[in-house]
């Protein structure tokens, strides 16, 4: 298939062209997190950024922002071997959302944490989604499908359904 997005048919464009809108316009979160072990909280949500060239203070001022969105203002110094798994995933979530992008991809987003870290991932999910960014969530967890606005069931690579919620 393909798909339009801030109208440019994407699958026209060249991979640097790609590179950018991932980059730019589309933010991921990845259930098994794919934070470098190495760097901060801080540094990891910083990463986007630095790719995108937004200047030094304006950098530090964004990542400030999400990490205390996200309830890690505390724990910002902390490299992901000194968060709990919850933890690591908020952290994944800011990056995600560093570069303001359009939409959110989440893969399973919750697949690794207990049901309070899940819970809090995806209130947090909601609250994006009610303030007008459009959130994707991939899950085989029907208790956290039930929470979407809207769920688009696929089975063997088809549409099986496609339901809105009131």
């Amino acid at each position: 298939g393909t798909y339009i997005l801030r109208d440019k048919e994407v699958a026209g464009l060249d991979k640097n062209e790609l590179a950018k809108i991932r980059n730019e316009r589309v933010g991921f979160v990845f259930q098994n997190f794919n934070l470098l072990p190495q760097i901060t909280a801080f540094e990891n949500v910083e990463m986007p950024l630095m790719f995108g060239g937004i200047p030094r203070k304006e950098r530090k001022e964004r990542v400030h922002t999400l990490l205390a969105k996200v309830g890690l203002a505390d724990r910002m110094e902390h490299r992901p071997t000194e968060l709990s798994g919850g933890q690591m995933q908020r952290v994944a979530v800011a990056r995600a959302l560093a570069m303001n992008p359009d939409i959110v991809l989440a893969d399973e987003p919750t697949g690794n944490l207990d049901t309070s870290s899940g819970g809090d991932v995806m209130s947090l999910f909601e609250e994006l989604w009610k303030q007008g960014r459009t959130m994707i969530v991939i899950t085989h967890d029907a208790a956290l499908a039930r929470r979407a606005g809207r769920i688009v069931e696929i089975r063997d690579g088809a549409i099986v359904s496609d339901t809105a919620r009131a």
